[in-house]
């Protein structure tokens, strides 16, 4: 515990605390923080997954394949019930505020500070490419299926509240979250893997020098895009925190010793699943102008609570293994 909270948390707050601070005092802004992030999710987290998945074997692959199927079901339920919940228990909340909330409290920033977090406390264990792998699902869990699911939920309530409200196909943005290099570079490198191509390691060193500027320039970011969030809290955002920071990694908790899942594996998962809340979600609720306030607010609380919650689940994913050694 005491190496996962220097090498990983400690760490991780220096370096958004020093974004934190440059953008307070105006050295960079949430324009600047939009560029940075545009650096991370097009070239250096597609690179990092590309490179770290590649040297992988198909026996790798198989092995994960109910880390997938859990990472798929459990984080779509628990989005899901962040949904129903905000749409059915707050009279004044529309659908597409409950599917900001959704957006929000139910997808982890995978992207964002995966390799940051699990890296660290992992890779000595469960290897760089295994890392990787849970980052990679997470993350087209999130991008590719989370996403367009909101956006067509977004778009239905929108819909219904203005006839006037231009109706977007359900399939486009399913395809716009493929077409983006953090959902087709982990996919070429399992197909790459699966082919059986060997991979020329003479190639990785330049993969590599780009996919090291991830998890530093994700995390100093993210301090940007917090400084530039008016911070309001209220019983919404709240609860959107509980829901994200414990109901969601509780869950696949629960999944994952019920269906004997690889201990490993299901620690990286728990984690991953109490990250904060996915920043995307902020950005499309920026865009649509629906649930800002609280959606930030519920962001910020969220990423303080992790420096408690993420230990804490390490702590809990063990004992409950130890418990019921047999799952």
């Amino acid at each position: 515990m005491e190496h996962i909270i220097i090498y990983a948390i400690v760490p991780i707050i220096v370096v958004m605390l020093a974004g934190y601070i440059a953008g307070r005092k105006g050295v960079f802004t949430g324009d600047d923080s939009k560029k940075f992030n545009k650096v991370v999710l097009d070239f250096a987290l597609p690179a990092a997954l590309f490179i770290s998945i590649v040297q992988s074997t198909r026996e790798d692959l198989a092995k994960d394949l109910k880390l997938t199927l859990i990472s798929l079901v459990g984080i779509m339920a628990c989005f899901m019930i962040v949904y129903f919940v905000f749409k059915y228990c707050f009279r004044k909340n529309t659908g597409a505020d409950a599917a900001v909330s959704a957006l929000i409290s139910g997808s982890p920033t995978i992207g964002f500070l995966g390799f940051a977090v699990l890296e660290p406390i992992f890779d000595s264990t469960a290897g760089l490419p295994a890392v990787a792998l849970v980052v990679a699902i997470v993350g087209i869990v999130v991008n590719a299926v989370g996403i367009p699911v909101g956006l067509s939920l977004m778009n239905s309530s929108l819909a219904k509240q203005n006839p006037q409200h231009k109706k977007t196909s359900a399939w486009k943005p399913v395809l716009h979250a493929l077409a983006q290099p953090v959902a087709w570079a982990p996919i070429l490198a399992v197909v790459w893997v699966l082919v059986g191509i060997p991979w020329p390691k003479e190639f990785s060193p330049s993969f590599n020098l780009i996919s090291k500027a991830n998890a530093s320039m994700a995390v100093f970011s993210a301090g940007i895009t917090l400084s530039a969030i008016k911070f309001t809290l209220n019983w919404q955002a709240v609860l959107g925190s509980i829901m994200k920071m414990v109901f969601m990694p509780l869950v696949i908790l629960v999944m994952g010793l019920l269906f004997h899942m690889d201990p490993l594996n299901l620690k990286m998962l728990v984690v991953a699943c109490a990250l904060p809340p996915a920043f995307s979600g902020i950005i499309i609720a920026d865009e649509y102008d629906t649930y800002v306030a609280t959606g930030t607010s519920s962001l910020t609380l969220s990423v303080i609570l992790f420096i408690g919650f993420c230990p804490l689940w390490i702590w809990l994913t063990d004992v409950a293994l130890n418990m019921f050694p047999g799952a």
